[in-house]
């Protein structure tokens, strides 16, 4: 006997979705140029093209950030480190393309308030699978350099 799981994949979806997008993300192609100080945040933000998809959707920490090491182990540590994080949106929303922009809009209340306006950088196109309910992207944070970007 065959199950039909669109029902059961629908119900999830709408569960999954209510439980996790509560923020409001944007998705934009990179604009271009180098990153320009905003003076109300006290740092420096890339600038974004056309906008994507802004809804809802969520931004997750994947693990704790991983420095690099020179190939030669007589060299330095390179000062840039790799932040991975994970997007989370509707399968509506388009699948991002590598280095799409993403940006936390709005925190839900009680949310992390320090992470509107935070930039990350699409690693990958969106993953996806017969069998989603949800879609998922991986990000590297944008990092900010002492001397600015």
């Amino acid at each position: 006997m065959a199950i039909d799981l669109t029902g059961v994949l629908a119900n999830v979806t709408t569960l999954v979705e209510g439980m996790l997008l509560l923020d409001t993300v944007r998705f934009a192609s990179p604009g271009g140029g180098q990153p320009v100080f905003d003076p109300e945040k006290g740092e420096y933000v890339y600038p974004e093209g056309a906008v994507l998809y802004e809804g809802p959707g969520a931004v997750q920490s994947g693990s704790l950030p991983e420095t690099a090491s020179a190939v030669v182990a007589t060299q330095p540590w390179v000062n840039e480190t790799t932040s991975k994080y994970k997007a989370f949106t509707p399968l509506t929303a388009p699948t991002a393309a590598r280095d799409t922009i993403v940006t936390v809009v709005r925190v839900h209340a009680g949310g992390d308030q320090t992470l509107v306006g935070r930039q990350w950088r699409a690693m990958d196109p969106s993953q996806g699978g017969t069998l989603g309910v949800i879609r998922v992207t991986s990000l590297d944070q944008l990092q900010q350099s002492a001397g600015g970007a």
